[in-house]
Formats: structure tokens, C-alpha cells, sequence
């Protein structure tokens, strides 16, 4: 049977494709361009995207495990909304759901919110998923790479309560795992949430500190200021979007993104390694 991946040109879904390809999975990548399927040999490419109720069905014909991953865009959780009413139609049993920790508790951060509301359906539909809750990913820092190099300051403000970044490949692999689990199950396995963070639970001071350690020169954290952070995010995103970053940055704030009590030990025995590092991931970016 196949497994079929929504998301799958990004940057969770692109390592979520080559782990399950490199495991000996039979993978169908749903995407919306197809220039940008450059996967490997042997995955199925289809066309379509998760409000197109006809491409949808046609992508999960023959499908019996279900990875669903969808970005922050205005209409997230209609998107997932359907996809699942899809996947149920179609009779499709085992899911993989990429939610965000503390989506129970970000409540009034709207990309938490709705994908809490995803989990509550998953509960409420019966269906049998894992349910990945990462915390934020170290992929993001790509985006401001330049503003600190440029100039001087590590501009996210993470507050100093700490924040459990994830590597995206790490997302990937420990997504696979489960994927697989689910899929060579005799029968359907029941939900389970699995946080997925990091080693390092890394303050805003921190994270500068260690890009100044990289760097070999000072790179300073100029505190929390969210509303220049929204206006700075508005030149190049949507209003929508940037009021979403600056109110998950406020919880940063207030609450941090910490792990529980054995989180760390439980992704590591899963994959058998120890998780990527902060440090590691700033040296691969820097070149």
C-alpha cells in the first residue's frame, strides 16, 4: 500500500519523502507544482492542493496511511478540515498529523488555534494518528540570517523562559518512523502526541551568544520588542501573518516553548542518535 505526503515540496515534507523512500515505503508526494517535485527515484507525484475536493480523491485512491502537514496560510484548518473528511471517505485508516506544541495553550495565537482544532477533530472523528507536536523550527533562522550578520543583532524575540528548536530533518525522520509504524501495523494503532524539540532550550541571549561564538564577533539581543517585530515581518508578509508571528512571540515570552520530562530521551531512542544541535545547525547555515 501507499503512503501519500501533503507538504511534500517543503521543508518537513521534502526530508519526510527521502526517509520514507530511503525505508523502502511506497510514496505518493501530493503537490501543487509539479515543477518543484525534484524527488527520488520511484516517488509517485500528484497534482493538486487540499481545498481541491476532486484532486484529493484521485491522491488517495489506493492510499492507506496519511501524512498531513499544511502551512500557515488563511485558510489552514478548512484545509485540513477537508483533507481528513477526504481521507475518511476514502477509508484511509492511519494518519500522521504535524501539529505545534502547545497548540492547547497558545490559544490565542491563530495558527495554534486552529491546528488544536485539527487535533479535537482527529479525537472526536476516531481516527488512529500520531499526532507530532514540534516546537519551533531552526529552519526559520535561514529567514534572518543576514539581519545578523548585517547587522549586529539577533533580531527574534525569544524572551528568556526558552525555546526547544527542532532541526527540520529531525521533524522528517521521526515523522517516517511513525509513518512506517503505522502502516506495517496489523491493525490500526491507537493516537498518540509526540512533542518533537530539540536538545537545547535556548533563551534569546543564548541563541545571540552562540551566534556570536560562531561568528568569532559580538552579536547583541535587543530584547522583546513584538510590535517592531510585527511591523518588520509586514514588509514581507501578510498583516494577517505577521499580527500570527508577533502573538506566538509574545508567548514566547510569557511561556516559553519548553519540553516535558523526558521528551529528548524519547526522540533520541527513536532514532537512535542524539538530536541535531543549535550550535551545528548555525556552523551549516554560516557555510
Amino acid at each position: 500500500m501507499t503512503i501519500l505526503v501533503t507538504g511534500a515540496t517543503g521543508n518537513v515534507g521534502r526530508n519526510v519523502v527521502e526517509q520514507l523512500v530511503q525505508r523502502g515505503a511506497e510514496v505518493r508526494a501530493l503537490v501543487r507544482d509539479t515543477a518543484k517535485a525534484n524527488f527520488p527515484e520511484g516517488v509517485e507525484i500528484a497534482q493538486g492542493d487540499l481545498l481541491d475536493v476532486d484532486a484529493l480523491r484521485a491522491a488517495m485512491s489506493g492510499v492507506s496511511t496519511l501524512f498531513l502537514l499544511n502551512g500557515v496560510v488563511a485558510d489552514e484548518y478548512t484545509q485540513a478540515l477537508v483533507t481528513l473528511a477526504t481521507a475518511r471517505e476514502a477509508g484511509i485508516e492511519r494518519f500522521v498529523y504535524l501539529s505545534v506544541i502547545h497548540s492547547n495553550l497558545y490559544v490565542n495565537v491563530p495558527h495554534f488555534a486552529g491546528k488544536f482544532g485539527v487535533e479535537r477533530m482527529i479525537e472526536q472523528m476516531g481516527l488512529n494518528a500520531t499526532i507530532l507536536r514540534p516546537a519551533y523550527f531552526m529552519d526559520n533562522e535561514i529567514t534572518i540570517k543576514d539581519a545578523i550578520t548585517g547587522y549586529g543583532i539577533y533580531p527574534m524575540p525569544l524572551g528568556t523562559k526558552g525555546i526547544a528548536m527542532i532541526d527540520a530533518r529531525d521533524i522528517g525522520e521521526i515523522a517516517a518512523i511513525e509513518l512506517v509504524r503505522r502502516e506495517e501495523a496489523a491493525t490500526p494503532l491507537p493516537t498518540t502526541r509526540i512533542n518533537l524539540v530539540g536538545p537545547d532550550t535556548l533563551t534569546g541571549p543564548a541563541a545571540a551568544a552562540i551566534w556570536s561564538d560562531v561568528l568569532g564577533r559580538e552579536i547583541a539581543y535587543p530584547g522583546e520588542d513584538t510590535a517592531g517585530f510585527e511591523q518588520t515581518l509586514r514588509q514581507f508578509m501578510p498583516s494577517w501573518m505577521a499580527l500570527d508571528m508577533r502573538l506566538m512571540a509574545e508567548r514566547f515570552v510569557t511561556d516559553g516553548m519548553v519540553p516535558a520530562a523526558g521528551d529528548v530521551e524519547r526522540l533520541e531512542a527513536m532514532l537512535g542518535r542524539a538530536l541535531r544541535t543549535y550550535r551545528d545547525y548555525v556552523a551549516q547555515i554560516l557555510g
